[in-house]
């Protein structure tokens, strides 16, 4: 029986109830044989045969997937089981508050904020190394224990590789706001989706406001298939160039230009962390509840000496080297088209009028032989010789 009078799941005590989650109610539990409390995910099966074979199997190839993993940056999952038209899995019970709550309540400290993003990249990548995509990471899926410690949780729709109980063809798995492309083109999805989904929450976490956002679901969804974010800094002036560049290669639409694994993501995030400056901030207080962040908490980061980042170190400068690849003006930031009005000899006349000696652009320019002598006088020769080469590089330019 479920609901509030639910008192027994197998050999577990209900001792309340959480929570509703994506697939049904969560309790906390007591375990009589192992002495400790858990959280216990249950799913009500269907009553049509056919659909509840299938939900069923969904269920427990899900719970052996995640119960697989044992990362500092993944609830742990203890038991699963069945009992009558319930379907129930037994994790480790986390006092904390979702990075969903963290982020209503006002901007969160960058260093705490990148260290958050970090911890979860560096889960999912231990999860992507052993077959297993979570496909709906989201600030609602994270939790954040004791102010700083990041936990990725309810894989509640995460799946192998390759899978032995299929889909529905052209179903569509997460949450809107934070899908990749590929999920909303309901195109095969791999480990690098869920790079892309936190990415979005690290846009979100660190700029204030979402990537991608629009007033009904088409136009969200064709926003994230086709629209190019900002980047972070144009929102947050705050924010650090090379956190623009993680975002942006997180963010890519097609897959195979992404961060390759979650680990490369977490190794330039922990790069980013260890070049901004110093924070003097306060010192964790040991007797504040579990489940608060204090936002004058500073992250304690430690940085991975295996990793390499694949961001450069002047990132400052790779943004100028990609505009410059793209075509894009390093001053203004577009690309200007050359001026049907722009008349390459009349700016030479002027140019040399000038150099002259302070003529008008309206005279008669020198004739050759006179530029002849300018050029050969010792006065005149280095000005001279400068004025040319900048006109000479202002054309270059205009025509680019």
């Amino acid at each position: 029986m479920a609901g509030n009078t639910l008192s027994q799941l197998g050999r577990y005590r209900i001792l309340g109830e959480l929570g509703h989650g994506a697939m049904g109610i969560v309790y906390k539990a007591e375990d009589p044989l192992l002495g400790r409390v858990v959280a216990i995910k249950t799913v009500t099966l269907v009553t049509d045969e056919a659909e509840r074979i299938e939900y069923e199997a969904r269920f427990f190839q899900e719970a052996r997937a995640a119960g697989g993993l044992n990362h500092p940056s993944l609830i742990t999952i203890h038991d699963i089981g069945r009992e009558g038209d319930i379907a129930y899995m037994a994790m480790e019970l986390i006092e904390g508050v979702e990075l969903r709550e963290v982020m209503t309540r006002g901007p969160v400290p960058l260093r705490l904020a990148l260290d958050i993003i970090a911890q979860a990249a560096e889960g999912l990548a231990f999860a992507h190394d052993r077959g297993v995509v979570h496909r709906d990471i989201k600030p609602g899926n994270i939790m954040v224990v004791r102010g700083r410690h990041a936990k990725i949780m309810d894989f509640g729709i995460a799946r192998m590789r390759v899978s032995d109980v299929k889909t529905q063809t052209g179903a569509i798995m997460g949450s809107p706001k934070y899908m990749s492309p590929e999920q909303v083109a309901g195109r095969r999805v791999d480990h690098r989706a869920d790079i892309f989904s936190l990415g979005v929450v690290l846009y979100e976490l660190a700029a204030g406001s979402p990537p991608f956002t629009a007033p009904n679901m088409a136009q969200l969804m064709q926003q994230i298939a086709v629209a190019t974010p900002l980047p972070p800094s144009a929102v947050n002036p705050s924010l650090p160039a090379m956190l623009d560049l993680i975002a942006a290669r997180a963010l890519e639409k097609e897959p195979d230009a992404r961060y390759q694994s979650a680990a490369e993501m977490a190794a330039d995030l922990r790069g980013c962390i260890a070049e901004l400056p110093e924070m003097q901030d306060k010192p964790p207080s040991a007797s504040g509840p579990a489940d608060r962040l204090d936002f004058e908490i500073e992250a304690t980061v430690d940085v991975p000496q295996a990793a390499e980042r694949t961001i450069p170190r002047d990132p400052a400068a790779a943004l100028t080297a990609m505009n410059v690849a793209a075509g894009f003006s390093t001053v203004t930031g577009l690309h200007l088209a050359l001026s049907r009005r722009f008349d390459s000899n009349d700016a030479l006349r002027h140019l040399t009028a000038l150099a002259g000696g302070g003529s008008s652009p309206q005279q008669t320019p020198p004739r050759p032989a006179v530029l002849a002598r300018l050029w050969r006088d010792p006065d005149r020769n280095a000005f001279l010789a400068a004025t040319l080469t900048a006109a000479a590089g202002a054309i270059v330019i205009a025509f680019l």
